[in-house]
């Protein structure tokens, strides 16, 4: 049984999973808004959220958690300078889960994850 365990497995090793995110939420930071499937764009939003938070302070401990947990500086600088700014006067809720229906290969629930203005 699965007592005390929460989040999905998605049939990965922690390793490849922590990877996952980090690949989806620096490509939902570089591109603003990414389509994939729902249980991923809904395990990704807590972590987008709280990454957007550090960027809000923007001072140089923030940027180093960024770049511990996002891929390449052109997406920290992006975090820091653009979002971070945009989001100071919003408390929370940084991102928005849009369903899209199911994928026609294999008819798993597509979510369109993005930031709102």
């Amino acid at each position: 049984m699965r007592h005390g365990r929460s989040g999905r497995a998605f049939s990965r090793p922690s390793g490849e999973r922590r990877a996952l995110y980090r690949g989806l939420v620096t490509s939902l930071f570089e591109r603003e808004s990414i389509q994939t499937t729902l249980p991923k764009a809904k395990e990704i939003r807590p972590i987008a959220e709280r990454l957007i938070t550090i960027a809000r302070r923007g001072d140089l401990h923030s940027r180093r958690q960024l770049l511990a947990r996002l891929y390449g500086e052109e997406t920290v600088n992006k975090a820091i300078h653009v979002l971070g700014p945009r989001f100071s006067d919003r408390p929370g809720g940084y991102t928005r889960i849009t369903r899209l229906g199911r994928r026609l290969g294999d008819s798993a629930e597509m979510a369109l994850i993005e930031l709102v203005d």
